[in-house]
């Protein structure tokens, strides 16, 4: 309430005061539409607003800001780790695909000298390797199934290892010729002298007996299968002489010789048939046949 000269006025009222400003909004409405008159207060109301508009977004890009910061971290990080654990997975199927590489060249060098000694060959996986003491003998996976034989000769691409014992329909045991039970008839091969090699139960060791101090063999020589008795392919490596003993008190030299076959390395060896010109050894069962 107002008082003027003493006297009080009333202001107008509320339904007066609603219709004036719909009045005032409606003129001003048109105002705009029609002659565009309040386009430069509109623009300067934005700039007089604009700082106040600046500072009331700043916590919430500061917000956002953040929240990508983190976000992004986290997706740095898992990334790192995905392609930390991608770069081992490569890692071990590199060195997977070395050994392949390193096992394939082995086979390669296997089947390349064993055409040279013979009609067949057949690669065998090793499964097992006897641990009994001073007993060298292996398991492989062949058998009779595939035409595996007792007295077959078992060679790798360094030369003979053994010969297969015992045979089942899916696996064979062969005897290294490391094994103390084992002999073959071999030649020296710089001068042809006959001898046999028999193991010693020790892993890369071999000995010579029953040579005199008058035999011609010396340090270095190779020994090669002679081929007597048909069951190894001959001229194949055998061993090498490593040492020579003469005792005075012995009728005969102490020789040992190192296995040229690599006896303790791979996971494969070499199943061999003789050459037509040699004679496929009696097994058990063919022994008991014969008449």
């Amino acid at each position: 309430m107002i008082t003027v000269f003493g006297k009080p006025l009333r202001g107008p009222s509320s339904l007066t005061r609603l219709v004036l400003l719909l009045l005032l909004s409606l003129a001003l409405m048109t105002l705009d539409h029609r002659g565009q008159h309040l386009e430069q207060i509109r623009a300067a109301l934005k700039v007089v607003v604009y700082p106040l508009q600046v500072v009331a977004s700043i916590p919430v890009v500061v917000y956002q800001h953040s929240r990508e910061a983190f976000a992004t971290e986290r997706t740095l990080r898992e990334q790192n780790e995905a392609l930390t654990a991608e770069h081992q997975a490569i890692l071990a199927r590199l060195q997977q695909f070395e050994a392949l590489e390193a096992e394939n060249a082995r086979l390669r060098d296997m089947l390349g000298s064993a055409a040279r000694v013979a009609d067949r060959a057949l690669a065998a996986e090793l499964l097992e390797v006897s641990l009994e003491p001073f007993s060298r003998r292996i398991v492989v996976t062949r058998g009779t199934r595939d035409g595996v034989y007792v007295g077959q000769p078992v060679i790798d691409a360094h030369g003979i290892m053994g010969q297969i014992t015992e045979v089942a329909p899916h696996l064979a045991t062969a005897t290294l010729i490391t094994d103390p039970s084992h002999a073959i008839p071999v030649l020296v091969s710089r001068s042809g002298l006959r001898a046999v090699v028999f193991g010693t139960g020790n892993q890369d060791t071999v000995t010579v007996p029953y040579l005199t101090a008058s035999a011609d063999i010396r340090e270095g020589d190779l020994l090669v299968s002679s081929g007597m008795g048909g069951t190894f392919p001959a001229g194949y490596p055998v061993a090498t002489v490593t040492a020579i003993e003469t005792d005075p008190n012995e009728a005969f030299l102490s020789i040992s010789a190192r296995p040229a076959a690599l006896l303790n390395h791979g996971k494969q060896v070499l199943l061999v048939w003789p050459g037509q010109g040699q004679t496929k050894p009696l097994g058990p069962t063919s022994a008991k046949a014969a008449p």
